[in-house]
């Protein structure tokens, strides 16, 4: 489980403003910054960060808010402990749960073990003597990779033979972290080298940090695969990571398009090219964390260049199943002559490469029409064999609110009916290799589990609040909200607040919390106050809209929100008094009655007096 501290590490070492700003094209106005909320399409600006408090809201048609983790898991579409560790690793911090002795060495130690073994490759490559190297180099330089590509792509060589292992013992690391690290390996009575006489691609994380490697053998040998990638481990995540996202991502937010390709080679290629937008998945078949990747950096258009072979098509087969799971168009390029991208560079300039990009296809068509070039449709069995071979394709959008359009889109082709065309796709198991893990990651994540606060007994969700009432709620929102970014501006009203009968329990409880944090505390510190005994209270405090406007009106706004909700409170305690009086006035002794009907009245004159002190600053 995380601590409270850990989480507060977290909280504190991130800043709100540059993460939204990875995606949002932010722009400051008065003491916040504003931009369209990425969470629903919209053309003006709705979306608010307030960098003093740490939080966010849109006032759009999301009327979502909170804090940095609430706006990670919106954003990654992650649970609340995920976005917790998702945030410490973007900010380097070793989480007290992770990293113990039974769980094995520590992050950043493997971290540190993979940053060096990424040097000490790039070096065997680019200074290394005898056979191994100049292999490397000679292999790298016929694919149109010289010693500036290799130099700003950090490509290495893998040596083997122990080497590496020698060189990170050498610099303190464990044979347990170079394990962990999946660098080295075991074999008879000791540690070898993971790789060895490869050519190495480093793999980076979206930060840049190498979290594992790609290794192309440069000899041919027996049982031993073409490319090797490092195993899954505390820092790699096959089905999670793209090759050159990190270098790409930049562009995909900046133009709106993606391009998904099969190999390191091509995506050095087109970026060496220009087309900066380009990845590759690794190892492993494209999937939806993937396609969630690219849809956080608002990508409209994902190109698919799969190679024109029998992969390839089953490449753009399985891409299929996920066309519901993004906004963005997918579509499909296959290079003339079933060339890789890397090789059609080779031998045409860049605008030729853009003819291609602009001219793919959607997807969905792509497969639809390569599939159906297998089968003669004039031939009644082979229309059934068609049906059979597309039911595969379509398999895993049997539950799509898609499936009426392509099984109408069959039926039509292939002249059937289409309720068959669903039945058949219903009825037909999702395929092996079309990552039936990855479909179940689909299903909407379970909200988080709040950490345990009592819930007082007179508690009323605001939902079911009077009209009266929920007016005051809104009201004591503005109030918390101005208290989070103006603590010290609010802090002389503290008597007056200890008076309101408030509509909303929760706000009174963080209220007090915000006031009993010292003089001076950051807003930063004083939601995190109101966080530790109401869990919702990012979200309570980010609605807030006079804390919105800029802060040299402060101690104005302070007073008459303060007075507002002061006349809500008087409002409330008068009904109050008159539905006591009203259920029955036996219930209330003479003396008791009479003490009511006093307060009732010097309730009255104060909010006599509150109404026309509103209306007068109204009108300044």
């Amino acid at each position: 489980m995380i601590s409270d501290e850990d989480k507060e590490r977290v909280r504190q070492a991130t800043d709100i403003v540059a993460l939204v700003g990875e995606t949002v094209e932010l722009r400051q106005k008065g003491r916040d910054l504003w931009g369209c909320c990425p969470f629903h399409h919209e053309k003006t600006p709705s979306f608010k960060v307030d960098p003093t408090t740490g939080l966010w809201h849109c006032f759009g048609a999301c009327s979502e808010g909170g804090d940095v983790f609430k706006y990670v898991m919106r954003r990654e579409n992650l649970s609340f402990p995920e976005s917790i560790r998702y945030l410490a690793d973007r900010a380097g911090i070793e989480l007290s749960d992770e990293g113990t002795a039974n769980r094995g060495p520590r992050k950043s130690r493997l971290m540190e073990a993979l940053s060096e073994a990424e040097s000490y490759y790039h070096t065997m490559l680019m200074r290394g003597r005898g056979e191994g190297p100049a292999a490397a180099r000679a292999y790298l330089a016929g694919r149109g990779f010289g010693s500036d590509v290799c130099r700003r792509w950090g490509l290495g060589f893998a040596p083997g033979r122990g080497k590496l292992v020698q060189y990170l013992r050498g610099k303190g690391f464990s044979p347990a972290e170079l394990l962990a690290a999946d660098l080295a390996v075991e074999r008879g009575r000791g540690l070898s080298d993971r790789f060895y006489d490869r050519v190495i691609f480093p793999i980076h994380d979206e930060r840049g940090n190498a979290i594992a490697f790609g290794g192309r053998i440069l000899v041919a040998k027996e049982n031993a695969p073409k490319y090797l990638n490092s195993r899954e481990s505390a820092t790699f995540s096959k089905g999670r990571h793209l090759f050159a996202f990190d270098r790409a991502k930049e562009t995909m937010a900046a133009t709106g398009e993606a391009i998904v390709c099969e190999g390191y080679t091509d995506v050095i290629a087109m970026h060496e090219a220009g087309f900066t937008s380009a990845v590759a998945a690794l190892g492993t078949a494209f999937g939806i964390n993937h396609i969630r990747l690219m849809d956080r950096m608002n990508v409209g258009r994902i190109i698919c260049m799969f190679d024109g072979d029998e992969a390839g098509q089953k490449a753009a087969e399985r891409a299929v199943g996920f066309v519901d799971d993004t906004a963005a168009a997918l579509s499909c390029v296959v290079l003339p002559d079933g060339q890789d991208p890397m090789e059609f560079l080779a031998s045409h300039d860049a605008a030729q490469m853009r003819e291609q990009l602009d001219s793919a296809r959607p997807l969905v068509d792509f497969v639809f029409e390569k599939k159906l070039s297998k089968w003669d449709l004039s031939v009644p069995g082979q229309r059934v064999k068609a049906l059979d071979d597309l039911a595969k394709v379509f398999a895993p959008l049997k539950h799509s609110v898609l499936l009426d359009d392509y099984a109408t889109r069959i039926a039509d082709t292939l002249h059937f009916n289409v309720d068959d065309v669903k039945r058949k796709i219903r009825d037909t198991a999702v395929r092996d290799d079309a990552q039936p893990a990855a479909r179940a990651e689909r299903t909407e994540p379970q909200a988080p589990v709040p950490e345990p606060y009592e819930v007082p007994a007179d508690y009323v969700p605001v939902e079911s609040l009077s009209a009266d009432d929920r007016r005051q709620a809104d009201a004591e929102r503005e109030l918390l909200a101005l208290l989070a970014s103006e603590p010290e501006t609010v802090r002389p009203f503290a008597e007056r607040l200890a008076t309101f009968s408030w509509a909303d329990p929760r706000h009174e409880a963080m209220a007090w919390a915000m006031l009993a944090t010292p003089e001076g505390s950051s807003p930063a510190s004083v939601v995190a106050a109101a966080t530790s005994v109401v869990p919702e209270a990012p979200s309570i405090l980010s609605a807030g809209r006079i804390a919105s406007y800029d802060g040299a009106h402060a101690s104005r706004d302070a007073s008459i929100v303060v007075d507002t909700v002061d006349l809500h409170s008087s409002r409330r305690r008068i009904r109050e008094i008159k539905s006591k009086l009203r259920a029955g006035m036996s219930d209330v002794p003479g003396s008791g009655a009479t003490g009511l009907f006093q307060e009732a009245t010097d309730l009255q004159k104060r909010v006599n007096a509150l109404a026309m002190s509103l209306s007068s600053a109204s009108e300044t």
